[in-house]
């Protein structure tokens, strides 16, 4: 599979990797980007990718709690100026409502909702005529739950995570309950615990640490052993229970949920453009995409 200069760029983003290891990566895993991230985390030369390391378009990530039920949705426009604009905030805080009054299985379902004598689609195409510029709500997710909710939103919209807690919001496990959304903002976990993490996943891993190993020059017999170790790494870093808190880092956040008396039902955190990849379009042609049927 032939590659190309663009894919040596965008796989030196992705893993931080120099542009001539990305290239003789891309070359010997001929041209499988998955593939080549692979190859130079085996060499050392690249960390395991981390979700959400592209950012390519303009907007915030919002979250609306009205007492059970919260949403966390991200709102896509075309320029920072118009994400920091209160109104857009605003925006997104409205569209959260209908998806509680709604429960729209998907965006498409969501544009289709009633609002205010019309539908959130022609909703948006107002806020459009006022504000500019193109808007599009990217994705949502809605939480219901018996015990309580928490929040936080990093840099103005930039990352926002919702939490469902189990239990009564004591002061005690409110205050933890803040402290793990920084937690999740900061460290940004792909699993709460480890029995979350897939067999394939895990095999993956194991087979990465352990060419990992030999490239360094350890037998395959030690390679083996030191696996284990890794893997152990592996859990502390990608699953939430198994962290260290941030705040104290000689307690892990299993120990900090159980001194406030709760326990953590879920979790999910978006990030800003996430997954929005700009290739050849510059950022209005981008967000464009998503909305291309707005101003018809």
């Amino acid at each position: 599979m032939a590659f190309t200069a663009k894919d040596v760029m965008a796989l030196r983003e992705k893993t931080g990797a120099g542009v001539m290891d990305c290239k003789k990566a891309l070359t010997d895993a001929d041209g499988d980007m998955a593939k080549a991230a692979d190859i130079l985390r085996e060499r050392g030369i690249a960390k395991a990718e981390k979700k959400a390391s592209r950012i390519a378009a303009e907007g915030i990530v919002a979250c609306y709690i009205d007492g059970k039920t919260g949403v966390l949705v991200e709102l896509n426009c075309e320029s920072d100026f118009v994400a920091k604009n209160p109104q857009f905030t605003e925006i997104a805080n409205e569209v959260a409502k209908v998806v509680i009054a709604n429960d729209p299985a998907d965006v498409e379902a969501l544009l289709a909702c009633a609002y205010d004598g019309a539908t959130v689609e022609e909703y948006l195409k107002s806020k459009i005529a006022i504000i500019g510029e193109k808007i599009a709500v990217r994705r949502f997710v809605k939480y219901t739950t018996e015990g309580f909710l928490a929040s936080y939103i990093h840099l103005g919209g930039k990352l926002g995570v919702i939490l469902d807690m189990a239990g009564e919001d004591t002061e005690a496990a409110k205050e933890v309950a803040h402290d793990v959304t920084l937690q999740i903002a900061f460290t940004k976990p792909a699993y709460l615990t480890k029995d979350e993490v897939s067999a394939e996943t895990l095999e993956k891993e194991k087979a990465v640490l352990k060419q990992q190993a030999i490239n360094e020059g350890k037998p395959e017999a030690i390679a083996e052993k030191m696996v284990m170790g890794r893997i152990k790494k592996f859990y502390e870093e990608n699953c939430l229970l198994e962290q260290a808190f941030i705040k104290d880092d000689s307690k892990k956040i299993a120990e900090l949920v159980k001194s406030g008396n709760t326990s953590i039902n879920k979790f999910a955190f978006f990030i800003m453009g996430e997954g929005l990849e700009k290739k050849s379009e510059d950022l209005s042609e981008e967000v464009a995409k998503q909305v291309a049927a707005a101003k018809n």
